[in-house]
Formats: structure tokens, C-alpha cells, sequence
């Protein structure tokens, strides 16, 4: 079966003849008489859109969802993109939901879970987070492990109010932590999954910032993925229940992305003067850690895509310049990220000889470091470079991205 026949069936509005319904069945595991009993799609897994509606106790089944998406990735499984009208619906869902409280409950049926094996799994996780970027490459499996054992303990579990909650935070921290890793490696609807995951169990939680993040994180992704209206719809509800200025920084520089990409000039700058504005307020407590790392450095380079997408090359070449310069040593995926929109800038400005530096730096330290996506940004701009061969750095840059 061809992408264009299979495309015709998840947008087209093409109902698929019994034959194809049955053959789709078979391989997606499901048994023939869900095909005869329901209509297309309803039988498909995941015809709702692919997300678990937010709930009381929709925690447990989100993170299996997003658990047994990486199991069965072997599988051909159609429909498997999430929509964006889901995740704008999902995303309203959650800034017009109170988060939850857990009380203890003595009744609960299963092995009691103590503070001492939730502190074990806290620490660890801390520490696999803190890894240079360069060795977290070989953690995945041990990331995926840690999620898998919290999910079970919250499923399976006998725990009080507390313990619960810190269960809860965990599955949110892991399920983005995977999730990123999903990203990073183009796995884009197991990284959706992951996210949303996330957001279930950071509403169980209570941590209204960190559901703002997780929403945040599908937004990125939506603009990576050239649909920066689903990322601004996502945006504007995550912006409108989120508290400490550091995250609504990050929300704000996200959704000025999003609107420059689609040329909205006037909302694009204010959404920047609030990103600077609240980056630089003073908040009574620590900056939430999934969002520590925002810096100047962000704010200069996302600034200076934003000019890219309106068409102010030199102003944006300037501000990514300025960034790069201030980007810490330590954050080398986002260093790779930012000399592949630095050389992009260069070509821009038609500056071939600076362009290839750039990029040749970028793919080298991505390629030391694994960082797939990082990888994958300067593939994109070969093309460009096709044109410059004459020019000093470009043939070893062709080279290198062939090898």
C-alpha cells in the first residue's frame, strides 16, 4: 500500500472497501469482528484523535498509551499523528480544569511504596537529567526504565497522598525527559505521546507550571513541524494558566516563533517584549527546572528567527550572532541548534564562506555528541550550499554530510 492511498484514508475522507479494512485489521492487531461491529474509523485505535481526555484517572492510561507506542514501533500503524485540533482541544481542556489533589487512602489494594524506594527513583532520575548531553545519548533505556517502574508503582501501588503526588511529578519529569529523547531522534508521535503523558500526570500532580511546559513542548514541536497555527492555539491556553514569569517567558518566546512563521509581524514583536519583559521580573521563588536553563542566550537567538521569518536578515543575523557569544559551554545541543541557524542566517546574507563554518561546526559537535535533530537541521540547508561550491568550507561540508 502507497503513502498517497493510505494519506486518502487519514484526511482525504476515503472510506477504505472491506477487503483493506480487514487487511488493516490484521495488522494493526485488531480483531476482525471490531470491523464488523463498528464503522470506519471508529474500530481504529486511537480514532478519537490518539488522546486520553484529561481526568481524574486518565494519568495510568496516558503513560501506557505513550509505553506501548515505543513497544510496538516495529508495527506499521496507521493514523498514528495526533491532530492538532486534539491537542488545541486538550490544551483548553487543561487551562479550564483544576489540577488534582491525592489524599491518602488505606483501602488501596497493592504492595505499599515507602519514601525510601520514591527518594532512590528522585535521586537518580536528578542525576541522569544532569548529564552532559554527550552521554546522556547512551541513557534512554535507563530514562524508559525509570517510567515504566514509576508507572507501575502509581498503577499497582499502595501509597499516601504525598508519595503519590511525587509519583506523579516524577512520571512528568521522565515522560518529557523520553519524550525529548522521541524528538530528538524524529519519532515525533511517540514524542507527542510522551508529552502528553506528561501533562496528565502534572495535572494529577498539582504542578500547574510544569503542565504549561508539556504544553509548551507539543507547541514546539507543532512549529518544528511547519504547523504554527496548532503550536499558537496550544500556546495562547498554556500562557493563560501559567504563574512564574520564567516559564511564561519561555511560553511567550514560543509563540513569537509561532506567529512569525506565519507572518504576524505586530503580535510576533509584542509576544517578544513580553518574553524579555518577564525574563528579566524578579519571582519570590526559583525558576521551575524544566525551564532553568532559559537564558539571554535563548531570548537573542529565538528573537533573531523571528526576524529570519519577517524578512530582517541583518537585524536577525546580529541577534543570533549576539546569542551564540552568550550561550554557556555546557549546553552543547543547543549550541549545534544555534550554529545551524547561524549558518542559515549566513546563507541568507549570502555569506557562503561563513554559512559552511557554521554548519561544519554544528554537525560536527551533533555527530560527537549524538544529537539526531541537530543532525538533521544541517542536512536540511545542503541544498543551499549546492550553488556555492567555489566557496572556501563548502566541498568539506558536502563531505562531511555524505560520509
Amino acid at each position: 500500500m502507497d503513502k498517497a492511498r493510505i494519506r486518502k484514508w487519514e484526511v482525504g475522507g476515503v472510506v477504505p472497501d472491506a477487503d483493506n479494512q480487514r487487511y488493516l485489521a490484521e495488522a494493526l492487531g485488531v480483531p476482525v469482528q471490531a470491523v464488523e461491529e463498528r464503522e470506519w474509523p471508529h474500530w481504529l485505535p486511537s480514532a478519537d484523535g490518539g488522546v486520553v481526555p484529561l481526568g481524574p484517572t486518565s494519568t495510568v492510561p496516558a503513560l501506557r498509551e505513550a509505553l506501548n507506542a515505543t513497544m510496538n514501533r516495529s508495527r506499521r500503524h496507521v493514523l498514528s499523528a495526533i491532530s492538532g485540533t486534539a491537542l488545541i482541544s486538550l490544551s483548553g481542556t487543561w487551562a479550564g480544569t483544576e489540577s488534582l489533589t491525592h489524599t491518602s487512602d488505606p483501602s488501596r489494594a497493592g504492595k505499599p511504596v515507602g519514601d525510601e524506594l520514591v527518594a532512590l527513583l528522585e535521586e537518580s532520575t536528578a542525576k541522569l537529567a544532569k548529564l552532559a548531553t554527550e552521554q546522556r545519548q547512551h541513557t534512554a533505556a535507563l530514562i524508559d526504565a525509570h517510567l515504566t517502574t514509576v508507572t507501575d508503582l502509581i498503577e499497582t501501588g499502595r501509597h499516601s497522598g504525598t508519595v503519590t503526588k511525587r509519583l506523579h511529578t516524577l512520571a512528568g519529569n521522565l515522560s518529557q525527559t523520553v519524550a525529548w529523547h522521541r524528538f530528538d531522534s524524529g519519532l515525533h508521535a511517540e514524542a507527542a505521546r510522551y508529552w502528553i503523558a506528561g501533562l496528565h500526570s502534572a495535572h494529577a500532580s498539582g504542578d500547574r507550571d510544569m503542565g504549561a511546559a508539556l504544553l509548551g513542548d507539543l507547541a514546539y514541536q507543532a512549529s518544528w513541524r511547519k504547523d504554527p497555527a496548532t503550536a499558537e492555539g496550544i500556546l495562547e491556553r498554556a500562557i493563560s494558566r501559567t504563574e512564574h514569569p520564567a516559564a511564561r517567558s519561555l511560553l511567550h518566546l514560543r509563540l513569537a516563533r509561532a506567529l512569525a512563521a506565519q507572518g504576524e509581524q505586530r503580535a510576533t514583536l509584542r509576544a517578544l517584549k513580553a518574553a524579555e519583559h518577564l525574563l528579566g521580573t524578579a519571582s519570590g521563588v526559583p525558576k521551575p527546572a524544566w525551564c532553568a536553563w532559559l537564558s539571554e542566550a535563548d531570548l537573542a537567538v529565538d528573537s533573531g528567527q523571528c526576524l529570519l521569518d519577517l524578512g530582517d536578515t541583518a537585524r536577525a543575523h546580529s541577534l543570533i550572532r549576539e546569542g551564540q557569544k552568550l550561550l554557556p559551554s555546557s549546553r552543547a545541543k543547543t549550541r549545534g541548534v544555534f550554529l545551524a541557524y547561524q549558518a542559515k542566517s549566513h546563507l541568507d546574507l549570502h555569506e557562503p564562506e561563513l554559512a559552511a563554518a557554521a554548519a561544519t561546526e554544528s554537525l560536527q559537535l551533533a555527530l560527537r555528541i549524538g544529537a539526531p535533530r541537530c543532525i538533521r537541521l544541517v542536512h536540511d540547508l545542503i541544498p543551499q550550499f549546492q550553488d556555492h561550491q567555489a566557496a572556501e568550507g563548502v566541498p568539506a561540508l558536502l563531505h562531511l554530510a555524505a560520509a
